[in-house]
């Protein structure tokens, strides 16, 4: 089931960025990006984790909604530490193949169960 791959891959990708973080306070790298990277990257798969207890369908679209944002922000934080030469190519490479595996995995499920909806008729 795909909610059980998030699962398990999101914390991967937050525990790599957490320890990357750490490095990179080490490094005397910008603490406002490294913080937003932080927030970011652990959200991803803090939402994933809470829509497994979501309230419903719509709720549970809304969490994963909100982890496909967090990852879109954390791809844009590794780009700009790249970019400013605060993380290596490799680390870069790493961390971006893994945000983009959980956003194509994300998309495929909020479409999936997008479609499996019954459609609003707009009556109340």
């Amino acid at each position: 089931m795909p909610e059980n791959k998030l699962l398990t891959d999101s914390k991967e990708f937050a525990k790599k960025v957490v320890l990357l973080c750490r490095e990179l306070k080490t490094r005397n790298i910008e603490s406002s990006i490294r913080d937003q990277l932080l927030r970011s990257g652990t959200s991803v798969g803090a939402n994933i984790h809470e829509a497994q207890y979501a309230q419903g369908t719509k709720d549970f679209i809304s969490k994963f909604e909100i982890a496909l944002k967090e990852s879109n922000e954390s791809e844009y934080w590794l780009e700009l530490l790249y970019e400013t030469n605060g993380i290596t190519s490799e680390e870069f490479k790493t961390l971006k193949k893994q945000c983009a595996d959980l956003r194509r995995m994300l998309v495929a499920s909020v479409t999936t169960l997008k479609s499996k909806q019954k459609p609003d008729t707009g009556s109340n």
